[in-house]
């Protein structure tokens, strides 16, 4: 008898300590326990940065994720990238195509703004989307239209080879740091529309291209207010060692990229291999094993622009070496969270921030990889913390030129 009353208590004590481990990981992998706080911002004490902070409030007010799965890095970050955003809207652009120099031709889109700018002026976005990205993903196009009814027009470049529609015109693709495509739309803006502004906008690996691009060569810089950058990382070369580590299930990542970057290739298996062209048979055959983007960079994407090394092509395609020739106004925004960006390389913002007036490096507690999601508890909100803060600082940017003196308004950038 004592056997049988003693069985449901064992069963009923093994069901609560399942339940509890249960919960441990759940609370574990979301990230519970976490807390919200303010973005940690870096930057050193110049009227034009008091004036940004104090005009975009969001960047130093606390940064408020859904509850049950916003302070989970994966989860952002799965969400962006299988999802891309929540009632995305559908802005209806004009596509452009740019003949360059080698054959290639480079497309993008323009967006027209929805109504007046609040200074009055003519402002243009120029955004670079992420690895493989086009106008068409939507987060790009959230953003853009968020952006248009704020007064902006855009212009969003679509990576050569991204679009599946989209054939190449010459044996080349987009590489990590190749700034040639952003800088021919960039150069048709400024010729179709020479009276208006630029802000400077890279998500991602384009973040690494526009600050790549402005600091090659200063004049790249006139007529641009600022730019903004979210979630890059800086430098390849110390990004992939860091890419091959299981923290943060970063290899998983790295399969997961290599993986989506095969079949864009292969999708131009045509124009790419052959003959007449840096690819040969057995890069192919490589191709096919490739397990990681290192890999992929070796074989494939360092020939394209004649590199002789993984290494070399690295260094020299990455904005770490350029980044300091930027002078215009840069806010730089990554996340803690960040499963792609490993924490060492955030060194390089945070000390960027803290040597250079112009500079100011946001870090949030939570958000992932472009994720940024805010809300309640479950439902996201259709806009992100990120289109928010890159709209708010650009908005404050345009306020601060609008309110400069004249003489300052011919090139000066004294008054930091």
């Amino acid at each position: 008898m004592c056997t049988v009353f003693r069985m449901p208590a064992m069963f009923d004590g093994m069901k609560l300590a399942a339940v509890a481990t249960v919960l441990y990981v759940i609370v574990r992998c979301l990230n519970l326990k976490s807390p919200t706080a303010a973005p940690d911002i870096t930057y050193q004490d110049t009227p034009l940065n008091r004036f940004l902070l104090k005009s975009c409030p969001i960047l130093t007010k606390e940064y408020i994720p859904p509850l049950l799965w916003g302070k989970s890095g994966h989860l952002q970050t799965a969400l962006y990238g299988k999802m891309g955003r929540v009632s995305c809207p559908h802005p209806i652009g004009l596509r452009k195509y740019l003949p360059m120099q080698d054959g290639a031709t480079a497309t993008f889109d323009l967006f027209e703004p929805m109504g007046d700018h609040r200074t009055g002026d003519d402002v243009t976005m120029v955004i670079c989307p992420g690895i493989g990205n086009h106008s068409e993903k939507h987060y790009i196009r959230t953003f853009v239209g968020h952006s248009q009814k704020e007064g902006y027009r855009c212009a969003v470049l679509n990576h050569l080879g991204a679009l599946p529609n989209i054939e190449l015109t010459s044996p080349r693709m987009f590489t990590y740091g190749c700034t040639w495509e952003f800088a021919s739309m960039v150069g048709y803006i400024k010729k179709m529309f020479p009276h208006t502004h630029l802000i400077v906008v890279g998500f991602s690996l384009g973040g690494n291209i526009v600050c790549k691009f402005l600091g090659e060569n200063r004049t790249n810089q006139e007529r641009v207010l600022c730019c903004v950058s979210v979630c890059q990382g800086y430098s390849a070369l110390r990004a992939q060692e860091t890419f091959l580590q299981w923290d943060q299930c970063r290899r998983f990542y790295n399969f997961l990229m290599a993986d989506n970057m095969k079949k864009i290739i292969l999708s131009h298996r045509g124009s790419l291999f052959g003959s007449a062209t840096k690819m040969e048979d057995a890069d192919l055959s490589r191709l096919y094993t490739a397990t990681s983007l290192m890999q992929i960079d070796e074989t494939i994407m360092r020939k394209f622009h004649g590199h002789n090394s993984l290494k070399e092509y690295y260094e020299k395609e990455s904005c770490v070496h350029y980044i300091h020739n930027v002078d215009v106004p840069l806010l730089l925004v990554n996340s803690a969270d960040d499963p792609l960006v490993h924490g060492s390389l955030l060194t390089i913002p945070r000390t960027l921030a803290e040597k250079k007036q112009n500079v100011i490096f946001a870090l949030t507690l939570h958000g992932g990889h472009l994720g940024f999601f805010e809300g309640a508890v479950l439902v996201p909100q259709p806009l992100t913390w990120m289109d928010k803060v890159i709209v708010g600082y650009a908005n404050a940017m345009c306020q601060w030129e609008k309110q400069k003196p004249p003489c300052q308004k011919k090139g000066e950038r004294a008054t930091w």
